[in-house]
């Protein structure tokens, strides 16, 4: 959604049906039809699975998770076209922007890092989270139900509260849960829009 705020006519793929995704759709595995059809597009945003690197997984998981970063990083570099890859922040990224609801006046505790070609290494702001209560995490960060900063993780919160905190009307609590702001791309959007 936030590409489309910035300007961009956008295409989304997934390997699992997305029935509220709002633009066009194909079903399908990303870097299969990344390789297939890149020539389409100006630019990719890529968010491979995160599994493997979220702190939620490893404290409620035993399942082991396969890297579905770094192959997506390279497929990406092979193709040489401007891109932005997006995971969770103990990713191991290099040369990142990190975001946070927090930088663009929303009330949600997301940090996300971002790696972009080309870079844009300017973050909009500062975390601004610091000091505040917040609730709704699995990891001690619960403080007072009625907080005014949340973090969107597992079913704490009321959907209605999780959405309105994200910017978010259109996903069900699974999706949610998973996504990021689309303030976070609309803003990456309009730079990408410049450099282009």
């Amino acid at each position: 959604m936030g590409y489309h705020r910035a300007g961009f006519e956008v295409v989304g793929v997934d390997i699992e049906p997305q029935p509220r995704y709002p633009f066009e759709f194909h079903q399908a595995d990303a870097l299969e039809y990344l390789a297939e059809h890149y020539q389409e597009f100006d630019v990719i945003h890529a968010s491979p699975p995160c599994q493997r690197y979220s702190r939620i997984t490893r404290i409620s998981s035993k399942r082991e998770h396969p890297d579905l970063l770094q192959p997506t990083i390279d497929a990406l570099i092979a193709i040489d076209k401007p891109y932005i890859v997006e995971n969770v922040e103990d990713a191991p990224m290099t040369n990142y922007l990190m975001f946070c609801g927090t930088m663009f006046g929303l009330k949600v505790f997301r940090h996300r890092l971002f790696v972009t070609n080309p870079q844009i290494l300017m973050s909009p702001m500062m975390c601004n989270h610091y000091d505040r209560s917040s609730s709704g995490g699995r990891n001690g960060d619960q403080k007072h139900p009625e907080a005014e900063f949340i973090t969107v993780t597992g079913s704490v919160h009321p959907i209605a509260k999780a959405k309105k905190a994200m910017g978010i009307d259109w996903m069900n609590r699974a999706e949610l849960v998973e996504a990021i702001p689309p303030a976070y791309t609309e803003w990456l959007g309009g730079k990408l829009l410049r450099a282009i």
